[in-house]
């Protein structure tokens, strides 16, 4: 190449290049949102407080010359110079934000407030990642955009249910009342490596307690139904979301609508794993929704989005990160002559 071919071309990344601050950065999705921005040949600014998360995460990312990691709690204000923000950060699983419900709706309204602001004085685009728990224990089936949802505002999940509805209405104000470019995608359960294998969500707990051969648990009576998509489906429908026309703003439904019951889930994950658990049950938590499925019918038409990973395929993904990440445990619980497993 020539010396004036070389310098087109590093002046073409100069301009494409993109700075992106992704909030929650180190956690499970917003690690993997900073792996693609990355590749993609933008400078990341990594946010996070490792409330939920772990540097593990993104410790591959520390030594690109591109990749900026900042320990800060999005609760208070921060002052940087940046294009884009995805605002990632919130414990996305009942253990962790029911442990400290404060903080929890303290992160998503005035995380939503404080990273506004930043994108209203930098001009910025912002996206905001939301939750199907707006929509609650639904009556309405599958789950639409325009439903506004079943929700308990004083229940032992409100704390997030509410947290991420009222950072909803936070956006669109925003945007109405200051012209702030904001996006707004609505998670349905996602699952994949670099889950958590304590967050208590039912992909981890189902995979962990097999692997282990520990009894997999089962609330309720088994039958309520969740919709489970893969994080790289869902980090590229995140990435089609920032870019979309301005016009756009959502929210947009992002999961797979294909709908499975705990049961399904947990004799898929014994399957896979050739696990002797058993499936023992228990009482159903308060407010556990009955079912969850998406109507990913806006995200086709203004995305040209849809999940492209089957589920017993990202399974057998989630399973060997989980068995390497347990491994040291699966020695103990398989060594020989042990009478006694301290991990069983």
């Amino acid at each position: 190449m020539s010396i004036n071919s070389t310098q087109a071309m590093e002046a073409f990344t100069l301009q494409t290049q993109k700075r992106i601050l992704v909030t929650g950065g180190a956690g499970f999705l917003g690690s993997f949102l900073c792996d693609r921005m990355l590749a993609e040949g933008h400078e990341v600014i990594c946010v996070d407080n490792f409330y939920s998360s772990t540097k593990q995460n993104i410790s591959h990312l520390l030594a690109n010359p591109r990749f900026e990691l900042i320990r800060h709690d999005v609760t208070f204000p921060l002052y940087l110079e940046v294009d884009e923000i995805y605002n990632m950060a919130c414990p996305a699983s009942p253990i962790h934000y029911q442990h400290d419900p404060v903080q929890t709706t303290k992160t998503s309204v005035h995380g939503a407030i404080n990273m506004l602001g930043l994108a209203k004085r930098t001009g910025a685009k912002i996206l905001q990642a939301s939750t199907s728990e707006v929509y609650g224990d639904p009556i309405v089936h599958p789950q639409v955009e325009s439903y506004w949802g079943n929700v308990n505002p004083i229940g032992s999940r409100s704390c997030y249910d509410e947290g991420k509805r009222c950072a909803e209405t936070l956006f669109f104000d925003y945007h109405r009342q200051h012209n702030v470019n904001t996006k707004v995608v609505r998670i349905f359960n996602t699952y994949g490596p670099r889950m958590h294998p304590n967050d208590g969500r039912v992909v981890s707990n189902f995979i962990v307690q097999s692997l282990l051969n520990k009894p997999i648990t089962l609330y309720g009576d088994g039958t309520q139904t969740r919709s489970f998509c893969f994080v790289d489906d869902l980090v590229e429908a995140i990435i089609r979301t920032m870019n979309s026309d301005d016009d756009f703003i959502g929210p947009v439904n992002i999961g797979n609508p294909t709908e499975f019951t705990m049961i399904e889930l947990a004799n898929l994950v014994k399957e896979k794993t050739a696990s002797s658990s058993e499936l023992v049950y228990k009482p159903l938590p308060e407010n556990d929704p009955a079912q969850r499925k998406p109507d990913i019918s806006l995200a086709k038409e203004k995305l040209g989005w849809e999940p492209k990973v089957p589920l017993e395929q990202g399974i057998d993904k989630t399973i060997s990160y989980f068995r390497e990440a347990l491994s040291h445990q699966l020695e103990a619980v398989a060594a020989p002559g042990d009478s006694v497993c301290s991990v069983c």
